[in-house]
């Protein structure tokens, strides 16, 4: 593949009659690409003309974060906006730490020397953005309108059913619809947002040809995108579902902490919302329900809520795109196969009978053989975590002493290689054994 010295954020559009948004990237000015977003739903020009300071940057942050994929291919040395306004010197050390946060694990599995590789071009002298005159929104009298992104999996329907339960007015939202997202909101009861995010093409062509490939922060992507819609759709909060174990890194290179959860961690959760304060100007509270919980927690929670269980699915097989146009398509809920659906097997085989555990996923994870090595991996003593949105070494680790207690999968090869490899290490297992719930979503939300 040719390399290009110089990434263009070219510019974005949008039509709020149509709802579709344009965002805009070039490498070297020669190769253009044009990533689409359809929005579900006009927006009023009242909402236009009172929070068009709010819209339009958030609209240019969508812009900056959507230009991570783009830029990935060739790692060009300089980074050029358009006609935009320059960064604040805060606003490019945001999108930097961003980028090579985002990126670590893209860096790692590339061996690529991510120091000092990221510039993005600062107006030393400009001051942090100031809105021109717009109308404030008055507080609203009635239970707060909360949007929360739906994932598919255990994590997402807990955040739900929590808030549900303390009487807020939810909004689920979904990026690119899918038949199984739509079959957990009608079993939730609640509304749902879908908007159709159309990739180029031309990056697909980039990859087949040779261009640097692998994760980027999607978390974060859909992050700004709920947030933007917070806005145009007037929500007070956006609800993210991640948990505390989302803070913990896979492996260290080259003195990071390289986290393939680092867009779901507190740390980008502090950095974002003190984006969306300072630099976008808006009311709208960004936070995890479920910061304080562990996996453990969150799983016997969900384990409350039987319903789910034909519906639910954590394995990212269901969602990985599959062709130039974006689409999906996997029948299976789960692979059986990947560290998602070891971990959560092993998380929901510790609370729920061995013939429910095998119903949900199809067949029992622990009579596989093959899978022994991933296993000894989440369980912290072969190599480190696998790069997946799986919980630490010690949350796996209790999820199979809590097995080990029912004994219903005690003759497994799996439970067998826990036995002998790693319950010795173990000095006192019964102080790993969680006997309570976590605090309500209330106390949470309130912090």
């Amino acid at each position: 593949m040719k390399k290009y010295s110089t990434f263009h954020f070219s510019g974005y559009s949008w039509n709020h009659h149509a709802g579709k948004i344009s965002l805009r990237y070039a490498l070297d000015n020669e190769l253009r690409f044009e990533e689409i977003l359809q929005l579900p739903e006009p927006v009023s020009d009242e909402r236009l003309k009172e929070r068009h300071w709010q819209i339009e940057r958030l609209l240019r942050a969508l812009h900056i974060i959507g230009g991570i994929s783009y830029y990935k291919t060739c790692l060009p040395k300089q980074i050029v906006f358009g006609e935009d306004e320059p960064l604040s010197k805060k606003d490019a050390d945001f999108w930097e730490s961003v980028y090579e946060n985002g990126l670590g694990e893209f860096f790692y599995q590339n061996d690529i020397d991510f120091r000092g590789l990221i510039h993005f071009p600062k107006n030393k002298s400009a001051k942090s953005y100031k809105p021109k005159a717009t109308s404030r929104p008055t507080e609203r009298e009635e239970a707060p309108r909360i949007l929360v992104p739906i994932g598919g999996g255990k994590d997402s329907i807990v955040t739900a059913e929590l808030l549900k339960k303390s009487g807020h007015q939810l909004t689920l939202f979904r990026m690119n619809a899918d038949p199984k997202i739509d079959a957990l909101a009608h079993q939730l009861g609640l509304p749902l947002l879908n908007v159709r995010r159309s990739i180029d093409t031309t990056l697909f062509q980039l990859n087949s040809q040779g261009a640097l490939n692998g994760h980027v922060p999607i978390t974060a992507y859909v992050s700004i995108l709920a947030c933007l819609l917070a806005e145009l759709y007037d929500f007070d909060m956006v609800a993210m579902s991640n948990e505390q174990s989302a803070n913990i890194g896979n492996v260290q290179y080259l003195g990071k902490d390289i986290n393939h959860q680092w867009s779901k961690s507190e740390e980008f959760e502090k950095m974002l919302s003190r984006f969306l304060k300072e630099s976008v100007e808006t009311d709208i509270k960004y936070v995890s329900v479920l910061r304080q919980m562990s996996e453990l927690q969150i799983v016997r929670i969900f384990c409350d809520y039987p319903q789910y269980f034909p519906l639910a699915t954590s394995c990212n097989q269901n969602w990985a795109i599959t062709n130039e146009q974006g689409e999906t398509s996997n029948e299976k809920r789960w692979c059986q196969k990947c560290p998602k659906c070891a971990f959560v097997f092993a998380c929901m085989a510790a609370f729920l009978p061995k013939k429910t555990v095998e119903r949900i996923f199809g067949g029992n994870m622990f009579e596989d053989e093959t899978l022994l090595d991933l296993y000894r991996e989440l369980l912290g003593i072969k190599n480190f975590k696998p790069f997946e949105c799986v919980g630490t070494k010690e949350e796996t680790i209790m999820a199979f002493l809590h097995i080990r207690m029912k004994k219903e999968l005690a003759e497994t090869p799996v439970m067998k290689m826990f036995e002998t490899e790693v319950l010795p290490t173990i000095d006192d297992p019964d102080s790993l054994i969680i006997d309570k719930y976590p605090p309500p979503p209330n106390e949470l939300i309130k912090e």
